[in-house]
């Protein structure tokens, strides 16, 4: 039996990928997470005493403990979705994003190296692209320039210039998947459809950035934990990969469904300054990955976010455990 290493894991994106392959995989998965703010162990309670599954609290940028870590475990490949991800706080405090996004990934891509890792993974996001301005004819490819305009978009895209240069440097078999906005069970409340969806179960307003007209890709995070897999296990070495969920929605629409999927809360949306840096349209071209690899998203938007909201009413507690955090 294979054993891989998630970093991350307690984390949204995360702890439903460790969901998903514990369900479809004969994989040993040993999760590492920081346990800050965002990470909670709780999001995968049901499945702590699977004998194929360990948890371990540290911090991927220590690199005492992830040489220890990786000689003892022996793992045979690593997913690394440990990051700093919002970018409001990026923009208030930058460091702990560099120090996560950019040394813990050198940490671990160093590690990897040295004891010999088979398949690196690294996650990464659509905004290290930058902005598509209004232009609704085009996307970014695999082959787009980064041009990265905040610190968090900055900081991942330092990462992945990293594992790229550890792959055609020292040959270290190692892999990049991109990915749109992602919505879905476990995802922390200060991200966006969560944010909305528990102001409108209290009944406060909903705060939209600007115009609310800036536009996003969004993908039901099982259709990316599956692209994910099948991109560590069937990928060649060195490839990049955009993974998109085929559903463009303005912010006005997203603030709209949710009130229309909550209507007894009597919430509204209120207009507030635009944030800095706010690039104005993200879309993805996965069409690489449909062709080369035969994946598509399987869960419209129409589908799935129904689903998302059911799953939070039906989970209130593990909600305001949530929210005290914030």
């Amino acid at each position: 039996m294979k054993k891989i290493l998630v970093t991350g894991g307690a984390g949204f994106i995360g702890s439903n990928f460790i969901h998903h392959v514990l369900k479809t995989r004969d994989y040993e998965v040993v999760n590492l997470d920081a346990l800050t703010y965002a990470g909670n162990l709780e999001n995968l309670r049901d499945i702590e005493n699977n004998p194929k599954y360990k948890f371990v609290q540290g911090d991927i940028a220590d690199v005492k403990f992830i040489d220890q870590l990786f000689e003892s475990e022996k793992f045979w490949g690593v997913i690394n979705f440990a990051a700093e991800t919002h970018v409001d706080r990026s923009i208030t405090d930058s460091n702990p994003f560099i120090k996560t996004n950019i040394v813990g990934t050198h940490t671990l891509l160093e590690a990897s190296r040295k004891h010999d890792i088979k398949r690196y993974h690294q996650v990464s996001t659509d905004e290290v692209y930058g902005d598509l301005g209004d232009d609704s004819q085009n996307y970014f490819t695999e082959w787009t320039p980064i041009q990265p305009n905040c610190p968090y978009a900055a900081a991942k895209a330092s990462g992945d210039l990293l594992v790229q240069s550890w792959q055609h440097t020292y040959g270290l078999d190692a892999v990049i998947t991109r990915c749109s906005n992602n919505y879905g069970p476990y995802q922390f409340p200060e991200k966006l459809i969560p944010f909305f969806l528990f102001r409108a179960m209290e009944g406060a307003p909903l705060p939209l950035y600007g115009d609310g007209k800036n536009i996003r890709d969004w993908l039901y995070v099982l259709d990316h934990c599956e692209a994910i897999l099948l991109v560590f296990e069937k990928s060649k070495p060195g490839e990049i990969w955009n993974i998109g969920g085929h559903n463009e929605k303005t912010n006005i629409e997203i603030a709209e469904r949710i009130l229309k999927n909550v209507p007894e809360a009597g919430s509204r949306i209120e207009f507030v300054e635009d944030r800095k840096a706010h690039d104005r349209r993200y879309a993805m071209d996965a069409s690489k990955l449909k062709k080369q690899l035969g994946w598509v998203p399987r869960h419209t938007f129409e589908e799935a976010l129904p689903l998302t909201v059911e799953w939070y009413l039906r989970n209130r507690e593990w909600v305001e455990n949530c929210r005290k955090k914030v």
